[in-house]
């Protein structure tokens, strides 16, 4: 998972040696401990107390052992149990949505697709979450929290200009922003390479960044339906003062927002409290709407940045780690985690819970629409690389769209579909 805007994992030592075939094997006599990996930031520490608590007393004689990990070099460690030669164990683990396909490349996952049918609900699962984590009809990873963009914008210039209403689909956001967009005060700032923000618009026109072709993948950033999506993006962008050759961190696009001459920004809600940490004027100032769709009857598509779970083919804790799964996409502790981190639940039927969080309410609006990055395993390399960005910049500044493209997809192609 890679947003920027918000990354979380928690390490397990071990007991025993990573063999077997991945049954439920239970220890002659004491304690069954059962190792749950969380990232760093994904849930407080409030919440660990409250659930490894809760599930210790609902399953007597198993000990829950939970610890924090840290991103950096998650995916070797991870990689490292799944293949069984790690010092360390793990009988559920948490990973970014958009890792889960480098390891189930990796081998070594438990499939979950019965358990996702019978017991978690798996037909109201955010795409999102849960198309990154299967392959070929079968599950591995299970969707735990989501959050995406939504755009943030300034109550105070919206009134100024006379705007009542937030816009519901696109042609009255170009309409709302050019309204806004007058003398020293930007409608919106959009730096021109925030390529998650592209993605949202490709997939509204029903492009994608790269299709899966037989046993190849193949970057279409030149396919007409992902062109459109770029034109949408330039004829937005052009309605501030956003910088053609950088993305939303150079500079920080909290950072300008903060300053009171911009009317929106597109990005998580959490950046409105980094927002008013930098100008406290803006407090209560500040409000939210989600992405418009094509059409005023959907909102527009978004990155999904999130976490699910996995259990290692390996654990010999496997009917346990499948009741840790149980518990943690209860509607309990979905509800628990969303409200207590301002998350997006794993299922639109939950979305209601985060009803009186108005940022975290109007991200679960974008993730019913939710997307993410194709699953290849070999993704994190296009993301090291980002053909996608200089694409972007030579579009907005006046190149044919069409070639830029076209050399942006060989790349992405090249990357994707070559030998490791």
């Amino acid at each position: 998972m890679k947003m920027r805007f918000l990354a979380v994992c928690t390490a397990l030592a071990a007991v025993t040696a990573l063999t077997g075939c991945g049954q439920s094997g239970d220890p002659a006599g004491g304690a069954q401990k059962v190792t749950l990996w969380l990232m760093k930031g994904s849930a407080s520490d409030d919440f660990i107390g409250k659930f490894t608590a809760s599930f210790e007393q609902e399953h007597p004689g198993v000990d829950l052992d939970v610890r924090i990990q840290e991103w950096t070099g998650i995916g070797e460690k991870v990689n490292a149990v799944l293949e069984g030669r790690s010092k360390e164990s793990a009988d559920v683990i948490e990973v970014g949505n958009t890792q889960v396909a480098q390891y189930i490349e990796t081998g070594g996952l438990s499939e979950l697709t019965l358990e996702g049918l019978r017991e978690w609900g798996s037909k109201d699962w955010l795409k999102g979450l849960s198309d990154p984590g299967s392959i070929d009809g079968a599950q591995y990873g299970v969707p735990w929290y989501a959050a995406n963009r939504v755009v943030i914008y300034n109550k105070e210039l919206f009134a100024n200009s006379g705007i009542k209403n937030t816009p519901r689909n696109r042609a009255e956001w170009i309409q709302t922003t050019q309204k806004l967009d007058k003398a020293e005060q930007q409608g919106i700032y959009l730096a021109g390479q925030n390529w998650y923000v592209l993605a949202g618009f490709i997939w509204d026109e029903g492009g994608d960044l790269a299709v899966e072709t037989g046993s190849r993948w193949v970057g279409s950033l030149d396919d007409e339906k992902a062109l459109a999506g770029m034109e949408f993006y330039k004829q937005l962008q052009a309605l501030g003062d956003g910088p053609k050759d950088a993305d939303e961190e150079t500079p920080p696009q909290s950072e300008v927002f903060a300053r009171g001459e911009v009317a929106q920004i597109i990005a998580p809600p959490g950046q409105v409290a980094e927002i008013e940490a930098a100008n406290p004027a803006l407090k209560g100032k500040l409000g939210y709407f989600p992405i418009p769709g094509k059409t005023s009857d959907k909102a527009g598509a978004v990155f999904t940045g999130g976490s699910d779970l996995i259990i290692p083919e390996r654990t010999k804790q496997r009917r346990k780690a499948v009741d840790v799964i149980t518990a943690l996409v209860s509607e309990r502790w979905q509800t628990e985690l969303a409200r207590t981190m301002s998350y997006v639940p794993n299922k639109t039927t939950l979305a209601h819970v985060v009803e009186g969080n108005e940022g975290a309410a109007t991200m679960a609006v974008g993730a019913a629409q939710g997307r993410a990055t194709p699953k290849s395993a070999r993704w994190a390399e296009i993301e090291a690389k980002n053909p996608i960005k200089p694409f972007m910049t030579a579009v907005l500044t006046g190149q044919d769209p069409k070639q830029a493209a076209r050399t942006a997809s060989e790349t992405i192609s090249k990357v994707l579909s070559s030998d490791r």
